[in-house]
């Protein structure tokens, strides 16, 4: 599975699975490829929900999904797409096939994400395995209580949590896997992802898969 999952600038994601091609974020993207069946979008900071991005991936049958709050926002795009899905967080959905549940994405001691714009991350169940797309998010008491196999989580700092706090939600939630996200680039810097992996406990594999540092 780990193979089928890329990391590009920022939080931008690519997953190709089973029921089909999955993109978080999409942002700063150098090609358009036009392969999405899946685009999910985590919030509406300009960083994770980038229009222009989003256009690069989209085909008639792509399925959007947003969070409810920001359902006005991505009509933008809304009638490019097969369908627009608007979620809360906390929620179980199968959409089109793909089955997920969103996570609230806040900050706990920031005012960057507040809980109150019902933001979130989302866990996929996707070839047999949970991922869990954590978004912008602190270490929250939610986040702590994901089950997954699978992890990306931001390890940034200034906006989400840094190196060392995401290291103490991956030991909590103790995936098979963790790739860090959400550093290099608008903020962090590229090694935080060898403090990341010196804090994280064994037998929890860190896998950096970040390929666009802009």
């Amino acid at each position: 599975m780990l193979d089928r999952i890329d990391v590009f600038t920022q939080s931008s994601i690519r997953i190709r699975s089973d029921v089909g091609t999955i993109y978080i974020d999409p942002f700063h993207l150098k090609e358009e490829p036009h392969d999405a069946d899946f685009v999910l979008i985590t919030h509406q900071h300009y960083d994770h929900f980038s229009v222009e991005d989003i256009r690069k991936v989209i085909k008639s049958s792509t399925v959007l999904v947003c969070p409810e709050s920001m359902i006005d926002d991505a009509g933008e795009v809304g009638h490019e797409v097969k369908e627009l899905v608007g979620v809360k967080p906390g929620v179980y959905r199968e959409i089109s096939g793909l089955e997920l549940e969103t996570v609230p994405a806040y900050n706990t001691l920031k005012p960057f994400h507040p809980k109150r714009a019902e933001w979130v991350g989302y866990i996929l169940r996707v070839d047999g395995k949970r991922i869990y797309i954590a978004g912008d998010t602190g270490l929250t008491s939610e986040a702590k209580q994901v089950k997954c196999e699978i992890a990306l989580l931001p390890i940034g700092g200034t906006y989400t949590m840094d190196a060392k706090r995401a290291a103490e939600l991956a030991n909590i939630i103790r995936p098979e896997y963790v790739i860090p996200t959400h550093y290099g680039s608008i903020v962090g810097k590229k090694s935080d992802a060898q403090v990341f992996a010196g804090l994280v406990k064994s037998p929890i594999k860190v896998v950096e898969k970040m390929q666009y540092f802009e």
